[in-house]
């Protein structure tokens, strides 16, 4: 018996969903199956956008890159393997930040509608804008598992070019690219290590 299937937390998932979720969940490297259908791709965001963020601002902003235009154009901003496996993904997802998130505080956190104002130095507000859309990008791949999908996160990527192809006049800045299917031949590379408690946990 596994250490989380011997937890007795009435709270706890099941190890199915845990195995689903962590356990034996693995970024893919090929793909098969079909596509995102658009209510599939409204069940992420809705999973996404529900854990925490800094004052609740959620400044991930998700481009379903669906088109073969769109596709092709998106696969031209990577090297190599990324450009290849980005063509061969059924679904393909640009995740960016919006640094202008600010502008929806009064919003998302309506009883303090004045914290926009925390946020008039645009340096400061990109970083807090970075920072939570990482945050809500680990969000979005556990999304993508639990609904029976793999997430295949790139971030070899010429992110420049992405903006002006999908960002241009925007304040959405990208920085990742996850791709998204079932897997194909050879998905998994080996699982490489993970710290044991001890390594990389203390108790005071």
């Amino acid at each position: 018996m596994t250490q989380h299937q011997s937890l007795t937390s009435p709270e706890l998932l099941s190890a199915e969903a845990l195995d689903r979720l962590f356990h034996e969940a693995r970024s893919i490297n090929s793909f098969s199956g079909p596509a995102l259908t658009e209510e599939e791709m409204r069940h992420v965001y809705d999973l996404t956008k529900m854990p925490p963020t800094m004052m609740n601002t959620q400044p991930l902003r998700v481009t379903w890159v669906v088109s073969e235009e769109a596709r092709q154009k998106l696969a031209g901003t990577m090297q190599g393997g990324n450009a290849a496996k980005t063509l061969a993904a059924p679904s393909s997802a640009v995740l960016s930040f919006d640094t202008d998130f600010h502008e929806h505080i009064p919003f998302l956190f309506p009883h303090a509608p004045e914290r926009k104002e925390f946020f008039a130095d645009a340096g400061p507000r990109a970083e807090r804008a970075r920072e939570n859309g990482w945050l809500q990008a680990g969000y979005f791949i556990l999304a993508v598992r639990s609904i029976g999908h793999h997430a295949g996160p790139i971030t070899g990527v010429d992110f420049a070019a992405v903006d002006e192809l999908f960002n241009g006049g925007t304040a959405k800045r990208a920085f990742m690219v996850v791709n998204i299917g079932q897997p194909g031949q050879d998905a998994y590379f080996d699982r490489l290590p993970r710290f044991d408690f001890k390594t990389a946990n203390e108790i005071v």
